[in-house]
């Protein structure tokens, strides 16, 4: 039997479909998968923090190399992304992002637009939901099926933050519609903390699964002849497991991160062979009070 993969990658609104030579428009959805997990930390230590605030925060992360759910499809190249959020102490988020990357064409390929809201609960607030919906806007819109996504995250840390982990489910739509589930945890060991400045390593474990659907073809006789038949089939499975050791540095209203970050991508249907990959990330950030 012969299987053709298709994978439906989620969250991004994309539809990826697995090249080892020739990456399309879709690939894209793993790194803004990734880079929304790290806005939504950002805005989960910024609410736990503070008890009556507004302000806007500006970061420009840069990732070594570019994968799509971990996979090599390729072609050696950077990706940036540039982000504005702004958030306030009633749990209301909004951001506008947009993503490079150096060897596409265009290079400034996706723009996205995000609102949402989030709170915390419990016992010393040591639980957080929070809801959004995102949209999309691609310099080249051609098969892109997904421009739209409805995300809902529910988390628990320890009472002083140290220990922490998520899962966000993920409803996609626009042409066609698609779900994805996703899970972050994390360990913080604090090396420097004063009040203008502290330095902690976050190592993260980061795990993406979400619904494909493959294409089959299976041999049946009709009328005395061989004949071969296609059909479709859905299924939940695995896409990549990502583990992150990133630096931090937080020096009064700028934020500096430095890491390390190894894909585990799992093999779907035909593919074989495949490789970890690895790349370096750098990002910097800044708070602005209103």
């Amino acid at each position: 039997m012969k299987n053709i993969l298709t994978l439906i990658l989620l969250f991004s609104g994309m539809f990826f479909v697995y090249s080892q030579e020739t990456p399309t428009k879709e690939n894209e959805v793993d790194e803004i998968i990734d880079n929304l997990f790290k806005e939504d930390e950002v805005i989960n230590e910024l609410i736990n923090s503070l008890s009556n605030f507004q302000f806007l925060h500006i970061s420009l992360n840069y990732n070594s190399n570019t994968y799509f759910s971990g996979r090599d499809i390729g072609i050696d190249q950077y990706n940036l992304r540039p982000q504005i959020s702004y958030i306030n102490s009633k749990g209301i988020f909004a951001s506008i992002s947009g993503t490079y990357y150096s060897e596409f064409y265009p290079k400034w390929d996706v723009t996205m637009l995000t609102l949402g809201y989030g709170k915390n609960f419990g016992k010393n607030k040591i639980g957080r939901f929070s809801t959004s919906y995102s949209r999309y806007f691609y310099a080249n819109s051609e098969d892109n099926i997904f421009s739209n996504v409805i995300n809902l995250t529910l988390g628990v840390h320890s009472k002083n933050r140290s220990i922490g982990t998520q899962v966000s489910g993920d409803f996609l739509f626009g042409d066609d519609q698609s779900f994805q589930i996703s899970s972050r945890s994390y360990v913080k060991i604090n090396f420097l903390k004063t009040k203008k400045v502290t330095l902690n390593l976050r190592p993260q474990l980061n795990i993406i699964a979400g619904k494909q659907t493959i294409e089959l073809s299976r041999f049946i006789i009709e009328n005395g002849q061989q004949t071969t038949q296609n059909y479709t089939s859905n299924t939940f499975e695995l896409f990549n497991t990502q583990l992150n050791i990133p630096l931090q540095l937080n020096v009064n209203s700028f934020d500096f991160e430095l890491g390390y970050n190894i894909n585990f991508p799992t093999e779907i249907g035909d593919e074989t062979n495949l490789k970890n990959t690895s790349y370096v990330n750098f990002s910097v950030a800044y708070l602005i009070g209103l």
